[in-house]
């Protein structure tokens, strides 16, 4: 390993010592360090990061981040809830869950929601049943260093109407002490994981939501393993709106069986690197998936999206829209692939991958994948990147609209087909609003 990951070393010394290895977890996150170390960061030479650097993460020495007080916290909090809304709301400050900040609500019965640190013995079997810590590095490092996150389950037959909102923290630089060997602040790390597990004929929506400090330095890892079952119907939204100066990391992967409906929308509106996998494997007949996604970035930002969509059984449908709107000197990242396998016959899978740029300077790079080992199938994809279309901006500004107006109203349209499709109002209001603020205040080239 370069020796730039000492500070990472040092850091899985610690929390070892601080756990005492006695916990249920100490064997799995064991294998996961070693395994982490053996492959250490990818790189460029990387095929699935041959345009994403992580190198300003691995030579970055990060911190494990605290516990904060809540009550310093909370302030920040209230901004981003959708308490009202949801069943039952969890908060983390710092990858901790924080029971007082949070509110479990009015959960129906057969329906569990909680903490993992508080049932290692229930969840440590989950952690790698769909971890792919062989092909993702960061999921293995997610996994040894792991303290906390969610577990959510929904017993076969139970509907959840309400959705269950998941609200991560992550606060400033953790000053350290006087006595350590490095002086000033750095930044901290967390390394949340998520664990949802659907009952046969079972109903849920969850929400997922990254938040932090606009200017803060820090490092967000986290990791989502899903399983829906037989005819049962997720909906999954996560909301990436960390600081503009954040690296972000996430990984999901959702085993999806007989006859299970899946829907997944991802936006993500923040950070200065961010990495999205998303790994949906179609594991039974009649499964239904849908991703749909949205990514905004300015300055030079980088954000990577790659989704991968694995037919394994017959009779399967897939649908996959993600749009990208970039501006200055930022790049965006679009990997999409869908696998037919030889035993999914009756597939129906499409692909749509657009991005607007807003800069002679902003780039995308886009590579639509589509790998078929079955003749009976109907599979489709495409991918447009252009700018503002002057025939429209023209018409507009011949309406009386100013040029500033013409163009956000452009933008607009372009990100609602995505925003549209995502079915709670509350979230939905929440998140054009956060749009419209950042299209009026960080893509000054839009004006």
């Amino acid at each position: 390993m370069a020796a730039t990951f000492n500070w990472g070393v040092a850091e899985w010394e610690g929390a070892q010592q601080r756990r005492g290895g006695s916990d249920a977890l100490a064997r799995i996150r064991e294998e996961a360090w070693h395994r982490f170390v053996s492959r250490g960061f990818p790189t460029t030479r990387d095929e699935e990061w041959r345009f994403t650097s992580v190198a300003p993460i691995a030579e970055r020495a990060f911190a494990c981040a605290p516990s904060p007080e809540a009550s310093r916290a909370s302030v920040e909090i209230d901004a981003h809830r959708f308490a009202d809304a949801a069943a039952a709301e969890l908060v983390f400050l710092n990858g901790h869950y924080v029971p007082a900040l949070s509110k479990l609500g009015a959960l129906p019965h057969g329906a569990r929601v909680g903490s993992l640190a508080a049932s290692p013995d229930v969840v440590a079997h989950h952690l790698t049943r769909n971890a792919l810590h062989d092909s993702n590095p960061f999921v293995a490092l997610n996994t040894a260093f792991v303290d906390d996150g969610a577990y959510i389950e929904v017993q076969a037959g139970v509907v959840v109407e309400a959705p269950i909102h998941l609200l991560f923290l992550t606060t400033p630089q953790v000053r350290l002490k006087p006595d350590t060997t490095s002086a000033g602040d750095r930044p901290t790390m967390t390394h949340p994981r998520i664990v949802v597990i659907m009952g046969a004929n079972s109903q849920a929506t969850i929400v997922e939501t990254y938040v932090g400090a606009s200017g803060a330095i820090y490092f967000t890892n986290t990791v989502s393993g899903i399983v829906v079952g037989d005819s049962a119907v997720l909906t999954h939204i996560k909301l990436q709106h960390e600081g503009t100066a954040a690296f972000h990391v996430g990984a999901s992967h959702v085993d999806l069986q007989r006859s299970a409906t899946y829907v997944s929308n991802a936006i993500s509106l923040g950070g200065g690197l961010v990495r999205n996998d998303i790994v949906a494997s179609l594991n039974g007949e009649g499964v239904d998936c849908t991703l749909n996604g949205l990514y905004c970035a300015d300055a030079e930002r980088l954000v990577d999206n790659h989704t991968t969509i694995d037919h394994a059984k017959p009779h399967g449908g897939s649908r996959e829209i993600y749009k990208g709107i970039l501006a200055d000197r930022a790049r965006g990242v679009f990997n999409g692939k869908i696998i037919v396998r030889p035993d999914a016959q009756k597939t129906d899978a499409k692909q749509t991958n657009r991005a607007l740029l807003l800069s002679e300077d902003a780039r995308i790079n886009t590579k639509p994948q589509l790998e078929i080992f079955a003749n009976d199938v109907k599979c489709t994809h495409g991918a447009a990147v252009g700018q503002l279309d002057d025939e429209a901006l023209f018409y507009l500004r011949s309406r009386g609209l100013s040029d500033v107006d013409a163009r956000h109203l452009l933008i607009r349209a372009f990100a609602s087909d995505v925003l549209n499709r995502i079915p709670i109002d509350a979230v939905r209001s929440s998140v054009e609003a956060r749009f419209q603020q950042q299209l009026a205040r960080t893509l000054p080239s839009a004006a």
